[in-house]
């Protein structure tokens, strides 16, 4: 996932989902549906709230409708669960107050609501629906009866104006620069790439070289019969030496001997981080109410 809004799809008649995933990594994003994150086996970072949460076996997070996130597994086989839902469902205890950290401090039967959510979401009994909405309100007030809370804070203007960037970048990819990104935020260039890098885990070039290489991936397996130098146009590389080399240092290949099924955003992680290189282990969703 490249940093960006994602739209969540539901089952049919229920604003639930819930998953397992192995070795899940990710990239910055945000949804306005909330989650829950657990770690079932392994350990994970979790970005968000401008900060780097290390989550070990039985340690939760919960993700705000908004928070902008991303994660990282830190080893072989983590194996993660993933709950998430319609903010709607949980408004009455978001409209006044927050979690003093995502990072949950105790500890909270996740599993068995996810076992039983699962369970509700894969028999599709009548009111299946209500009956999934009304698991997540008890999980959400087990877990703000025993955790801090603070009032609710007004939305980071600089952050929702960041949120704008990511989304001018997605749309306008091939010809947007490092220039209009630093006038769009009113920061200077240093503190700007500071921002950047402290937001994203990488460096503005970096990623928008991964949202180009990103999107030569797909116009390659488009059926468009493009050839190489008006795939490297249409990406916004000036030259198709460079797309090359781009292209080569995010997947691993040169661009004509990509694999067919070869999905860049669900393979590859940015290159500057030597943390966790995700290329050597897939992530795999093994599990989920669909």
């Amino acid at each position: 996932m490249i940093a960006k809004r994602e739209i969540w799809k539901y089952p049919e008649g229920a604003k639930v989902w819930v998953g397992k995933y192995r070795n899940s990594h990710n990239l910055l994003h945000w949804h306005y549906d909330c989650e829950f994150i657990y770690v079932e086996h392994g350990s994970i970072d979790v970005f968000c709230e401008k900060k780097k949460h290390h989550l070990c076996e039985g340690d939760a997070l919960f993700t705000d409708s908004g928070q902008l996130h991303y994660q990282r597994a830190c080893e072989r086989d983590t194996v993660l669960i993933a709950i998430l839902f319609d903010y709607n469902i949980v408004r009455p205890f978001l409209e006044q107050y927050q979690l003093s950290c995502p990072k949950l401090y105790n500890h909270y039967p996740i599993p068995q609501y996810y076992r039983r959510l699962y369970d509700i979401l894969r028999a599709r009994q009548p009111f299946y629906g209500e009956e999934a909405h009304c698991a997540v309100r008890e999980m959400m007030i087990e877990v703000f009866r025993g955790e801090q809370l603070v009032h609710r804070i007004e939305s980071d203007r600089t952050e929702e104006a960041f949120k704008k960037l990511l989304e001018d970048i997605q749309e306008r990819y091939a010809e947007y620069s490092y220039e209009e990104a630093v006038s769009s935020m009113g920061m200077s260039d240093a503190y700007f790439s500071r921002y950047f890098k402290a937001m994203t885990g990488t460096t503005f070039s970096q990623y928008l070289n991964y949202v180009r290489t990103d999107h030569a991936v797909r116009l390659l397996h488009s059926g468009k019969n493009l050839t190489m130098t008006e795939i490297s146009e249409q990406c916004g590389f000036t030259t198709i030496r460079s797309f090359n080399r781009v292209f080569r240092e995010f997947t691993g290949s040169a661009p004509s001997r990509l694999p067919k099924e070869f999905v860049l955003s669900e393979q590859y992680s940015y290159p500057s981080d030597k943390a966790f290189d995700p290329t050597l282990y897939d992530c795999v969703l093994i599990e989920s109410c669909d």
